[in-house]
């Protein structure tokens, strides 16, 4: 997903070697760093890639988009970018100007719901939404008596009760009581909130898949420096091994998250196929983030958990993002459920197909 020729990962890396190195960013208490980063970003066009030129954003590809998504997780970035792309992807949807600043989409989980009164008022709960702190507007998906709608509100006008993650990132949750959005229009014919999920869950599948690219790099580097017993620790058979285990768990990720990717930038709508791949990556991509990082940690030994290494600013946000758009169970259950009403004969060809 980073090719050498994509002029927006090329971009996006520069500003984050400059901007988001994880060893400064430990280093630095007070947060000074995110101010900078995210002006760097905005003037770049990188936070609204997904929005089309004529609704205020740079009008990138999906593709492209994607594989900024997985070059940022590759530096824990911990600034709203995935969430401001996937708002200003919502709203494009119904042809909503995006506004410039940080946004966040709600809901941001599948069992959360926002409804939409006869007034055109929007109430309900939403929980673990990221970076809703952070933001200064939110792009939502209500549904009322017509069906879908895709609103933008003011930030200003929820409730928002502060929460963190594993991660130590704003995972907040929001309450909109009888909010009146600042532009409403239908969702398209057929968009569900499925759908966003499933956007959201690519999206942090590349997220996860970079992450533990770094992961595996910053522990080869320290396996090849940490010498115990008079010998550096990767000539250690057990330490070969579990690099070995991590750069297949990485590698898996990165497929499965890719291919995702692919079948969304490459599909005209939402499918089987891409709930076949997207749900997939979203189960695969957990799970290798959770043992990725475990093994991780293991081959670091105790510096690995102290604060000072930054080993952890890419295991705990790997291990929140599990959990944002439907955790892993959650994806699991629904897509047995797919299989069981379709039939694995008739889906099977899909996934074969590619």
């Amino acid at each position: 997903m980073a090719e050498s020729d994509n002029i927006v990962v090329e971009t996006a890396e520069k500003i984050f070697a400059d901007l988001a190195d994880p060893q400064t960013i430990n280093n630095d208490k007070k947060n000074s760093w995110q101010a900078p980063l995210w002006q760097a970003l905005s003037e770049a066009g990188l936070p609204l890639s997904w929005v089309p030129d004529d609704l205020g954003g740079s009008g990138a590809s999906l593709a492209d988009g994607f594989a900024l998504l997985n070059a940022a997780g590759r530096f824990a970035v911990a600034v709203p970018l995935a969430e401001t792309m996937l708002a200003g992807w919502l709203l494009a949807q119904a042809k909503i100007a995006s506004p410039e600043g940080e946004m966040t989409i709600v809901p941001a989980s599948p069992k959360d719901r926002i409804t939409l009164d006869a007034d055109g008022a929007l109430s309900g709960r939403a929980r673990g939404v990221p970076f809703a702190k952070a933001a200064k507007h939110f792009a939502v998906l209500a549904h009322g008596k017509d069906g879908a709608s895709i609103a933008l509100i003011d930030a200003a006008k929820a409730r928002i009760e502060a929460g963190l993650n594993v991660g130590y990132d704003h995972s907040d949750t929001v309450t909109l009581d009888k909010v009146q959005p600042v532009a409403i229009k239908p969702a398209p014919n057929g968009f569900e909130q499925t759908h966003l999920m499933l956007m959201g869950g690519v999206a942090r599948s590349l997220q996860i898949a970079g992450a533990l690219e770094s992961m595996l790099d910053i522990s080869v580097r320290y396996s090849n420096e940490r010498v115990a017993f008079e010998k550096k620790i990767s000539k250690f058979q057990a330490v070969q091994h579990n690099l070995a285990r991590l750069a297949g768990e990485s590698a898996a990720a990165l497929a499965a998250a890719t291919s995702a990717a692919d079948a969304i930038a490459n599909a005209r709508s939402f499918n089987d196929e891409i709930y076949l791949e997207a749900a997939s990556a979203k189960i695969r991509c957990a799970e290798a983030a959770e043992k990725g990082g475990g093994i991780a940690h293991q081959v670091h030994g105790a510096i690995g958990f102290t604060m000072e290494h930054i080993l952890h600013r890419y295991s705990l946000r790997a291990l929140a993002w599990r959990d944002d758009f439907g955790s892993e169970s959650y994806w699991a259950v629904e897509l047995g459920k797919l299989v069981a009403n379709r039939g694995a004969d008739e889906l099977w060809p899909l996934v074969a197909s590619r």
